[in-house]
């Protein structure tokens, strides 16, 4: 029927479709496809996160090696920031930095309340938290053995 606009709605399965061929057309015609970056080994993501943590003044930053002891990652990271809104700041600008730079995707919660901001990358996790909730929780004192809880109490 005329004027109902039935005729000037696209479907969903009209633009997976052109976007399919587009993509055939565009490898078909001999222009350059350029394949997607692929995802940093976790040593470089742990690299870069150590790296950005520093850029953005997170505090008491403390690396726990998961190899061989729990199937979650290789890496875990805790670090504070000194209030919600560094902590929040912290999180976005490390996720959009893994993102553009190694091209890796990651899972963020808590940062809409800002007090504990878990970032994973599935090969690394990353704790941030402010002060007091650090305190509360204490991870490093469940994944460090003994001796290295102490040295980072002190």
């Amino acid at each position: 029927m005329p004027g109902t606009g039935a005729d000037r709605c696209a479907k969903k399965e009209d633009n997976v479709l052109s976007l399919t061929v587009d993509a055939a057309n565009t490898a078909g015609s001999g222009a350059a496809v350029t394949a997607p970056k692929t995802v940093a080994d976790s040593e470089t993501q742990l690299a870069r996160i150590l790296t950005s943590l520093s850029e953005d003044k997170a505090e008491d930053i403390v690396q726990i090696d998961l190899r061989g002891k729990s199937a979650i990652g290789d890496f875990m990271i805790v670090c504070t920031g000194r209030s919600t809104r560094q902590v929040t700041s912290i999180a976005e600008k490390l996720a959009d930095r893994l993102k553009t730079e190694l091209g890796v995707l990651t899972k963020i919660e808590g940062k809409d309340a800002g007090d504990w901001v878990l970032i994973d990358t599935g090969d690394v996790i990353v704790h941030i938290f402010r002060p007091e909730v650090r305190e509360f929780y204490q991870l490093e004192k469940m994944w460090l053995p003994g001796d290295k809880t102490a040295a980072v109490e002190s």
